[in-house]
């Protein structure tokens, strides 16, 4: 109804402009056969003319007709440069705010559906700084009002900070043009007035606020740099701190570019992934995969056997997994590649200077141009009571106690229901452990919609895993974990304990505190991954948002690049679109929103979903568990989010990850051929579904008739 009444009100108002010939009475001689009838009635009846004319000027700018300059003429030829400044700075900024909220109301909604990706990046710019953007839009007479109105009513700038910007800022065209007008007798016609010259001044006073901006962020680096004595030469274009994941991209790159780059690594090259998380994980999920399987052979038409793990040599295939990958990362593959790699700790000294300290006692101190900081995350361990002299374990401690073992552990607690938890839960179950996890939220993997949540549950149970949801660990002690429960305390004994809680990010003994870089559970950074200061960078889990490998790499390549060559241009961190697998079985594969991210942040959806047990695959793979879950816009097949709960579900997110990367929708997928029978038909039925929902009926009527007419 609201955009009704717009809509309608916009129409009488165009109707009437044309209704009345105002395009012809708007003009440089309308104006002054007006003013000179009006002239002595104004003398008479000052307040209702000057209401009148407010309202003229507001329906006119408000409906963006012609004539809004004309008008302007006219107050100041009617009423002289004070009153006519006021009455038309009021009327334009009163006019300029209907017709940016009509806009608003009638078509931000259908443009944000069709465009919502790339709106998002400019809102934030508009936020971050949309009062300066606009006043240096209002400040030039080169961008026409009436679309400045418009396009900024499709936005999600503030409408106080729209109208009190825009007041201001087209104060002093409107003073021009009043001024102007008040000598209307010597004047013929706008170019008059808006002459090259004069555009050229407000041009220059339009780009004053963007020099000063340059000026201001010139002092403001000098000021952050204040303290410090920049270097008169450079050992290094750029030092890494961390050879994980963010920090071995970043150092390739650098090293690609042909820029002179040190990598700095305190302990073993891979960091995290290879050598305590990603691979070995994975290596282990796969035998207790081989195991389950064994145990449940009668479902693919075999004899059952309960398999011996001899969990050393388990072990010690997991370490053979890791040596296989090590030549990957290995200091002699970088240094192959012309990456300096120095084994040891580093610490900044200074914006430009970084101390490395062997494991011999020794320093070296090497300046640079720019410093990416990758120093990755560690365990987060809970502060509870006695957990300190339990023995814990996390997921960086326990593969070197694992491999001392000759058969699993046999009681393990595992504190923490995230991926970590539940990954390590379902491999240790399936190895042969009793094992329990507990959470001290209402599910395991809480991010995820409820039914993955109950489904992953399902699977752990199913895998021999006690899950204690709604525990939260209050001490331990006696090698046992005490949980409170709806009131009561439980107590579960263990040999071994888990402590898998979540990763925190990896922020002293860098020298961050002594040079003042901002750190909240992360170092802080901008957009484009800088710090406080300019030429240093973070990357990967040390600056978040995300704690995945993939993500990690990808922020290596804007950490690195900017760095390198922020001079020339920088690039924003792209996050839209972040894929995550949990590998349980079945694994857990996300990329965009899911439902209860969809349902936080207000955003309408509908769901498409394809169930696995109809897939002919899955069917002959006895993998049937699971399901394809995509969000898509009402009506669109825009790809919001897309969840799949099954076996090798990450392998199937890749086409989708593709998809909304490159903006494909269902459809694009739909008319994809996929390989048969395989797993990726998934994503195809997928699409069909969606297909199936949105098909044309009323057109389909009408060609069956067709053919029963070509029939007959």
């Amino acid at each position: 109804m609201k955009k009704l009444i717009i809509i309608l009100a916009l129409a009488l108002l165009v109707t009437g402009y044309f209704a009345f010939d105002l395009s012809d009475r708007l003009t440089i001689d309308g104006i002054k056969d007006a003013v000179a009838q009006w002239e002595s009635f104004y003398a008479d009846n000052p307040a209702p003319v000057l209401a009148g004319f407010f309202a003229i000027y507001v329906a006119v700018t408000a409906a963006s007709l012609p004539g809004a300059a004309i008008l302007t003429l006219a107050a100041g030829a009617l009423f002289g440069l004070l009153v006519g400044t006021v009455l038309v700075s009021f009327a334009s900024t009163v006019g300029a705010t209907l017709a940016f909220l009509s806009a608003r109301y009638v078509l931000r909604d259908a443009i944000e559906n069709r465009f919502g990706d790339r709106l998002k990046a400019i809102n934030r710019g508009l936020e971050r700084d949309g009062a300066f953007y606009l006043f240096t839009l209002r400040m030039i007479p080169l961008f026409p009002f009436f679309v400045v109105n418009l396009v900024m009513g499709l936005t999600r700038i503030r409408t106080v900070t729209y109208a009190w910007v825009s007041q201001i800022g087209m104060l002093l065209g409107t003073i021009v043009y009043v001024n102007a007008g008040t000598q209307l007798a010597q004047i013929d016609s706008l170019s008059g007035i808006a002459s090259p010259s004069v555009i050229g001044s407000f041009v220059l006073l339009g780009i004053v606020p963007w020099i000063a901006k340059a000026v201001i962020g010139l002092i403001k680096r000098r000021k952050v740099y204040s303290g410090f004595t920049r270097p008169k030469s450079y050992d290094c274009n750029l030092i890494v701190i961390g050879a994980g994941s963010a920090g071995l991209v970043s150092a390739l790159i650098a090293a690609t570019v042909k820029a002179r780059v040190t990598l700095v690594e305190a302990n073993k090259m891979g960091g995290d992934c290879l050598n305590t998380g990603c691979v070995p994980s994975k290596a282990l999920i796969k035998s207790a995969k081989v195991a389950d399987q064994m145990r449940n052979a009668d479902k693919y038409g075999l004899v059952p056997a309960e398999p011996r793990v001899p969990f050393g040599k388990t072990i010690e295939r997991v370490m053979g997994a890791i040596k296989a990958i090590e030549p990957h990362d290995s200091v002699e593959r970088y240094e192959g590649l012309g990456v300096d790699v120095k084994q040891g700790y580093a610490t900044i000294i200074d914006p430009w200077t970084v101390e490395i300290a062997d494991s011999e006692g020794g320093t070296q101190r090497l300046t640079t141009r720019s410093i990416v900081i990758a120093a990755g995350a560690e365990p987060v361990v809970p502060a509870i009571e006695g957990i300190e002299g339990s023995g814990y374990l996390t997921s960086e401690t326990m593969w070197s106690v694992f491999a001392r073992m000759e058969r699993a552990p046999d009681r393990v607690v595992v504190l923490g229901g995230g991926p970590i938890g539940c990954e390590l839960s379902q491999a240790l179950a399936r190895l042969g452990s009793k094992v329990t996890q507990v959470e001290m939220s209402a599910s395991v993997l809480g991010r995820e919609d409820e039914e993955v949540s109950i489904l992953a549950q399902s699977s752990l149970e199913a895998s021999g895993v006690t899950v204690l949801t709604d525990h939260r660990a209050v001490r331990v002690e006696q090698g046992r974990l005490v949980a409170e429960h709806d009131g009561d305390e439980v107590g579960v004994p263990f040999d071994t304990l888990i402590v898998a809680v979540g990763r925190a990010a990896r922020l002293k003994g860098y020298g961050l505190e002594n040079i003042g870089i901002d750190t909240d559970r992360t170092v802080v950074t901008d957009e484009f991954l800088a710090t406080k200061f300019p030429n240093i960078f973070a990357a990967g889990d040390v600056a978040g948002p995300f704690q995945y490998t993939p993500t990690a790499s990808h922020q290596a390549w804007f950490a690195s690049v900017n760095a390198l060559f922020g001079q020339f241009r920088k690039f924003k961190a792209d996050y839209r679109v972040i894929p995550a697998v949990t590998f349980l079985d079945p694994e857990v594969a996300r990329v965009g929103i899911n439902e209860r991210e969809a349902k936080e942040q207000g955003i309408a959806y509908e769901v498409t979903r394809y169930d696995l047990d109809d897939l002919d695959r899955a069917i002959a793979e006895s993998e049937t568990q699971g399901f394809v879950k995509v969000l898509t816009p009402p009506g669109k097949d825009t790809i919001l989010g897309v969840t799949i709960v099954g076996a090798h579900a990450g392998e199937l997110l890749a086409e989708y990850v593709l998809a909304m990367k490159h903006k494909l929708g269902l459809n694009k997928i739909l008319g994809t051929i996929h390989s048969y029978p395989t797993l990726a038909e998934a994503n195809k039925f997928a699409a069909g579904e969606w297909k199936k929902k949105h098909k044309p009926d009323a057109l389909l009527a009408l060609v069956e008739k067709y053919h029963a007419w070509r029939r007959s």
